[in-house]
């Protein structure tokens, strides 16, 4: 009889072991313009962890590349890929990092893509609940396999994610970039990047499409025919006939100099 009890009881524990590996499914929502995902943490251990674990097919060191998992307390966090397909199901990225000091926001890429580029989420932890966002916009850009490239690092104050978000880290707040068209992400190569890397610089065509992320002021600033056509000599080129100019609300906007006698000062241009 006691062997029997402890059979049953070992089933059990067994059984509760497999549900939590299992984890929970959520369905992301979708970002509701400018979102602040800083929440102070309450209690001393961590909401959120990243864990890593092995890839399928690796066999041993250098056999498969990390792939990392994210856990909400004692729950393996599962998202909901597609609203009508239940088993396009993912729990494995290829990134992880948390986004603020207080760890109740990171950002997330899927480990596999069946698109353009993996697709990005946001996972915060608001008022005690795990909150789960998508950070995608559609497009119809005709150029989008071009410009859409992911996640850029811009220095130490966030990422720009296929340009059309930029997430700042420490904070974890997350801006929709205003494009310059509106079905279609911005269609340019990210330039440059005012001092306080507030403003970031497109190469548009034959233009400078410019945004200032955290008021969502833009401008566009016509390039010159002179412009050079080989790649390497077109920013030194801009350093000496464009310079950055601020407006009346502290904006800072690249613009061509009225005077291209003007001394540049080679610490206004900041690539990255």
């Amino acid at each position: 009889m006691k062997q029997h009890l402890y059979v049953m009881l070992l089933s059990l524990a067994l059984f509760s072991c497999n549900r939590k590996e299992e984890g929970k499914i959520y369905s992301p929502r979708t970002l509701k313009g400018k979102e602040d995902f800083n929440q102070f943490q309450q209690g001393a251990e961590n909401a959120l962890t990243i864990y890593t674990h092995t890839a399928e097919g690796n066999t041993g060191a250098g056999g498969g590349q990390e792939r990392f998992g994210v856990k909400f307390r004692d729950t393996t966090v599962r998202i909901q890929l597609n609203a009508s397909d239940k088993d396009a199901v993912a729990d494995q990225f290829a990134l992880a990092e948390f986004l603020n000091t207080q760890k109740t926001a990171l950002l997330v890429q899927l480990a596999d893509s069946s698109g353009l580029t993996a697709p990005f989420y946001l996972i915060a932890v608001k008022n005690g609940k795990l909150d789960v966002v998508s950070i995608y916009r559609p497009s119809q850009g005709r150029e989008d396999h071009r410009f859409t490239k992911g996640l850029s690092r811009i220095g130490r104050s966030g990422y720009l994610i296929n340009n059309d978000f930029f997430i700042t880290t420490v904070d974890a707040k997350v801006y929709p970039l205003t494009r310059q068209n509106p079905g279609e992400r911005i269609q340019g190569l990210h330039f440059l990047n005012s001092a306080d890397k507030k403003t970031l610089v497109f190469l548009v065509s034959s233009s400078l499409y410019e945004v200032n992320y955290p008021t969502g002021e833009v401008y566009t600033q016509p390039l010159s025919a002179d412009m050079p056509k080989v790649p390497a000599q077109v920013f030194p080129w801009i350093q000496n006939n464009y310079s950055w100019q601020t407006n009346a609300r502290g904006v800072a906007f690249l613009k061509k100099n009225k005077d291209n006698d003007r001394i540049i000062d080679i610490r206004e241009f900041k690539k990255s």
